[in-house]
């Protein structure tokens, strides 16, 4: 996600090298789709008003009606990655961000997640991670989950992978994690169980942290 946040205020830079408040209040009533004032949003995310500025105009460029629908996700994250498949990843990651279960991402629900995904706490982090691979929301990630993301990055990354995908690295990539995680062995990971796993195990934690990586 840092990726398109980056592409969004780049466009933004070239293209208006020069705004001003009144500009952006003006702006944010126009889209189709207002979204919440900046203070508001100041308040609710970690992000200063100066910067939901610059991510609103970056939105906006992208997103003119004021939301994103999933195939324009898929479109825009599939740039970042051109020696792979992006969609099957850019479709959970989509359903992460749309906490509205709509099929739409409003600006308020991408700066909510981006807020967490880059200044949020370790837990706050955690725990939205956690959320992404929970792709039917019962609270719990299976094996069939966790296998679906997993898959789904190796595809992204393509032939950057490493190491150099065999078709049973997926499924040893999982059984690695439910090992370790699955503390009480029936099957399923918790919250609770994840987080924990993650803050014991350092290499764990790194390879959790898609936020820093291919988000």
């Amino acid at each position: 996600m840092g990726a398109v946040v980056g592409t969004l205020t780049m466009q933004t830079k070239q293209r208006r090298p020069s705004r001003d408040k009144t500009d952006d209040e003006l702006e944010m009533t126009m889209v189709c789709h207002r979204p919440e004032g900046l203070e508001q949003l100041e308040a609710q995310t970690n992000f200063t008003k100066q910067e939901l500025q610059i991510l609103y105009r970056g939105f906006k460029n992208e997103c003119p009606s004021g939301v994103v629908n999933e195939e324009t996700f898929k479109h825009i994250y599939s740039q970042f990655f051109p020696h792979g498949d992006a969609s099957m990843y850019a479709h959970y990651l989509f359903n992460a961000f749309d906490t509205a279960n709509n099929g739409s991402i409003k600006f308020k629900d991408f700066v909510t997640g981006l807020s967490i995904l880059l200044r949020g706490t370790l837990r706050e982090k955690l725990e939205w991670t956690f959320h992404l691979y929970d792709i039917n929301k019962d609270g719990y990630i299976n094996r069939e989950e966790m296998t679906e993301i997993v898959r789904a990055i190796y595809d992204m990354m393509g032939k950057y992978t490493y190491p150099a995908l065999t078709g049973d690295v997926p499924q040893q990539h999982v059984d690695a994690f439910f090992q370790k995680m699955d503390k009480n062995k029936d099957g399923v990971v918790t919250l609770e169980e994840f987080i924990i796993a993650c803050q014991e195990d350092e290499t764990m934690m790194r390879s959790m942290q898609l936020f820093e990586n291919v988000i």
